[in-house]
């Protein structure tokens, strides 16, 4: 049996505009592409899990870059995973959509953050959109 918790979503940019690109930072800077707020009850909230989706739109612009997307609960990364975006002379323009699952998440409100990050010396990526980040809380049985 599964009960609804809590769900939230954030959808910073809803469509793909290359006059509204922003720079992926080169690592260790990170960009901040979208937050959301879940709560977890305190009253019998345990065992739970929390489903996260996140789809970001991003464009290539010079070399192969690495791009490190992370997701952060309250400030501690608790999952990332790496796409290759290559630029001019070939593919330019990616969605990239990714899932992760944080389980038994204390009781309380969390705040959680997707980023992104460029891990490729001499090379660029751009978020062009769209991106979006959702997050559903449910208890789950034991």
């Amino acid at each position: 049996m599964v009960r609804i918790l809590d769900k939230a979503t954030s959808q910073p940019r809803s469509r793909f505009n290359l006059g509204s690109s922003t720079i992926i930072r080169r690592s260790p800077a990170r960009s901040s592409l979208a937050s959301i707020r879940l709560r977890i009850p305190s009253a019998n909230a345990q065992p739970n899990r929390v489903e996260l989706v996140a789809t970001v739109g991003v464009r290539g612009v010079t070399g192969i870059a690495q791009v490190l997307f992370r997701i952060f609960r309250d400030g501690n990364e608790i999952f990332n995973t790496v796409q290759g975006i290559e630029s001019s002379g070939s593919e330019q323009n990616y969605v990239v959509t990714f899932q992760a699952i944080n389980r038994n998440v204390p009781a309380g409100s969390h705040v959680y953050t997707v980023t992104a990050e460029n891990q490729t010396a001499n090379t660029r990526a751009d978020v062009v959109g769209p991106i979006s980040f959702s997050g559903l809380a449910v208890k789950t049985s034991s």
